[in-house]
């Protein structure tokens, strides 16, 4: 599978890219050492009392008299079978449907016990220090900068990519991963780090694929709406009565998953799981699952797309799926077809932004390679053209980092005004002017950290 540029603009994104990537490489963005090395040895601390607690713990005791000398506290499969068969918790870790118990991190949400809560703490607090904050100790310069690997030729799906440490899979979902690594990097000396994110840019791009007019009609006015007109379809709630969380997990559970090629049985599972887990609860405090049984939903199905229970979850999910796709947004789902089919004929692809990939794909590659390659195009474009005009106006701005849809840069705090005003305009404006595909509104979420506080510290920031 490769991918080639076929027009004169589209060798220029690439080449003037790939500079670009070289010049956040350069910059390097700073890191708070002392904080590194202090939370490194508080981890290590944290992981040893942790496991003595573990240990201490009547299961531990039931798992050392089951195994023996053979006691692993690493195997997942062990911690399966005593959790799972000696101690007979409930489990919703089946990992084919039938037959296999999983400890995986989806089954061990679901137990509610201290020593399943430390034993995943302890889990996060090892990758925390081993992926994470090793990595970033021994890949820091002398003088406090660390300069991630910043490519355009490795991501299968023609995004960016960054190694050396891996800059675009910092976390952000896991609130402890993420403070105890962002809190490692900082701004220079008076500066503070920028984030601007092209909110929805994948969702966009793949508007100016289809040209669904349902879709576009919704990104015109109000893109959010299309998220919480969903999640009260899938909840079967009135608008009084929906929630910031319920519409987070139809839009994260079932929007986003049913765009990349997901379908109703796992976005079925995934959206019941979250009513529990997260403990979900209507605008006026009832149980969500409450609120379905008086809806005639009782149970979430049998698992088995060939024997559906009717009034059930997963039957209710896939009559929204039908809807979803053969009436709601019809359009987009001919396109899909028509796209997919157009492949299967020619052997490749092509990118409205002037590149074709050839080679082997599938169903869900062929589709998602173009949107999330277009949107990473954009993105690519506009630090090209702001790196540019930071060098005309001789700013002091560093673009120091790109992550999936985030530029992020380190601006002194006299600059950021100018810093803001520039890229915003390159981004709603000259990005337009520049590719008349594009008719959707560009919009931004920028995030700024106080002067001199860490990249966890980084609040909404209006423009």
């Amino acid at each position: 599978m490769k991918i080639q540029a076929t027009t004169k603009d589209a060798y220029k994104l690439l080449h003037e890219g790939t500079l670009a990537m070289a010049e956040l490489e350069a910059n390097g963005i700073r890191v708070d050492m002392k904080y590194a090395k202090y939370i490194q040895k508080k981890i290590t601390r944290q992981i040893k009392h942790l496991t003595e607690q573990i240990k201490n713990d009547e299961i531990y005791k039931v798992w050392k008299k089951k195994y023996s000398i053979k006691t692993n506290l690493q195997s997942r499969a062990q911690l399966a079978d005593v959790l799972f068969n000696l101690m007979k918790y409930p489990s919703e870790g089946i990992a084919d449907g039938k037959t296999r118990i999983s400890a995986d991190a989806e089954a061990l949400e679901g137990v509610k016990i201290p020593f399943v809560k430390r034993y995943v703490e302890i889990e996060k607090l090892k990758k925390a220090n081993g992926t994470y904050i090793k990595n970033i100790l021994i890949e820091t310069n002398s003088d406090g900068i660390i300069h991630p690997n910043f490519s355009l030729h490795l991501a299968r799906t023609f995004r960016g990519q960054s190694d050396h440490p891996n800059f675009t899979n910092i976390p952000t979902r896991d609130e402890l991963i993420k403070k105890l690594i962002r809190r490692c990097f900082i701004p220079r000396s008076g500066g503070r780090i920028t984030d601007i994110d092209f909110k929805g840019s994948e969702v966009n791009a793949a508007a100016w694929y289809h040209q669904d007019p349902v879709m576009l009609r919704y990104i015109k006015t109000d893109p959010g709406r299309m998220h919480f007109d969903a999640s009260m379809a899938l909840y079967k709630l009135p608008a009084e009565l929906m929630t910031p969380e319920i519409r987070y997990n139809g839009k994260n559970k079932f929007i986003f998953p049913q765009f990349y090629g997901d379908w109703w049985l796992s976005c079925a599972k995934s959206l019941w799981r979250a009513i529990d887990r997260q403990d979900l609860k209507t605008a006026n405090g009832m149980p969500l699952k409450k609120w379905l049984k008086k809806q005639g939903i009782t149970c979430l199905g049998s698992g088995d797309p060939k024997s559906v229970i009717p009034n059930s979850f997963e039957a209710h999910v896939r009559d929204y799926e039908n809807y979803f796709w053969n009436k709601q947004f019809m359009v987009y789902k001919k396109w899909k077809d028509s796209w997919y089919a157009d492949y299967l004929e020619n052997g490749f692809v092509r990118f409205l932004t002037g590149f074709i990939v050839e080679g082997h794909l599938d169903r869900k590659q062929c589709i998602n390679y173009p949107i999330q390659g277009t949107a990473f195009h954009c993105l690519l474009w506009c630090v090209i053209r702001i790196i540019k005009l930071l060098k005309k106006y001789n700013m002091k701005t560093l673009l120091v980092g790109q992550i999936h849809d985030d530029v992020v840069s380190d601006t002194p705090d006299k600059e950021l005004k100018n810093y803001l005003e520039i890229a915003m305009h390159i981004i709603t404006v000259e990005l337009k002017e520049h590719w008349s595909f594009i008719n959707t509104p560009m919009q931004v979420e920028v995030e700024v950290t106080p002067i001199d506080k860490s990249w966890y510290e980084k609040k909404e920031f209006k423009i």
